[in-house]
């Protein structure tokens, strides 16, 4: 057994987490039989371009966000117009958001969307709202609750909050509280930490978080396992 630490920046984790979507049986029997709903995300750009990918799709996904936060006096433009990601059966559906399709989506589809908040904990995630009808979270909300449709949130874990997301969902929309509410979302939550475990076969922990010149955000990861898994994760996430 071998144990060593890891750097990811949140981009590299990002790439980590859609690596590792994209080879989950559930994932590409719904890929390939199902209908698949990503919507638009800096951290679902990459499972959109994965799982494109794998139905010989090539993606052209510059400006694949909605809400993103930046530094001050920084402005980010989405694409006009914005598309989610739609695979129908193996097949990429173009021109459609999720508002089009959640009404059609039911029982074994599947429907990737992020987070700004999650609970590593718990197990629980919740999303950052700016729009007074709750944006592309109400469709979801009508997909899951009132047909079943499955729900996979990729969220990297630098997002990670100590406390219940309900808990601070309630205290962000107190008529008193200024700036953005928070939504709890349903679904599976996805982080590096499982990434490293699906491609890998390692346990992971988080060690250390921080950096700069690029890396804010960095999260140090405690890895352990076989000798060949983890040098295989030592060398190939250094490319991501």
């Amino acid at each position: 057994m071998k144990q060593t630490s890891v750097v990811l920046t949140p981009e590299q984790g990002k790439k980590l987490i859609a690596r590792a979507i994209a080879v989950l049986p559930d994932v590409e029997e719904a890929v390939k039989e199902r209908t698949v709903v990503i919507v638009a995300g800096t951290t679902n750009r990459y499972v959109a371009e994965a799982l494109l990918e794998k139905i010989g799709e090539k993606a052209d996904l510059d400006g694949f966000f909605r809400g993103v936060t930046v530094p001050r006096g920084v402005k980010a433009s989405a694409a006009d117009p914005l598309e989610d990601v739609v695979i129908e059966k193996g097949k990429r559906i173009r021109g459609k958001t999720i508002f089009d399709v959640a009404a059609g989506l039911e029982a074994g589809d599947l429907i990737f969307k992020g987070a700004n908040a999650v609970n590593l904990e718990s197990g629980e995630a919740a999303v950052l709202i700016g729009n007074n009808k709750v944006g592309t979270s109400l469709p979801l909300l009508e997909a899951a609750y009132g047909r079943r449709a499955s729900v996979m949130i990729p969220v990297g874990v630098e997002k990670r909050v100590p406390a219940p997301v309900g808990m601070l969902a309630e205290q962000a929309r107190d008529p008193d509280t200024a700036g953005p509410r928070l939504l709890p979302l349903p679904g599976e939550v996805f982080t590096e930490i499982d990434a490293i475990e699906t491609l890998y076969d390692l346990e992971a922990e988080i060690l250390a978080a921080g950096g700069v010149m690029g890396a804010e955000g960095a999260v140090y990861f405690l890895v352990s396992g076989e000798d060949e898994d983890v040098d295989r994760f030592v060398k190939e996430s250094s490319g991501l």
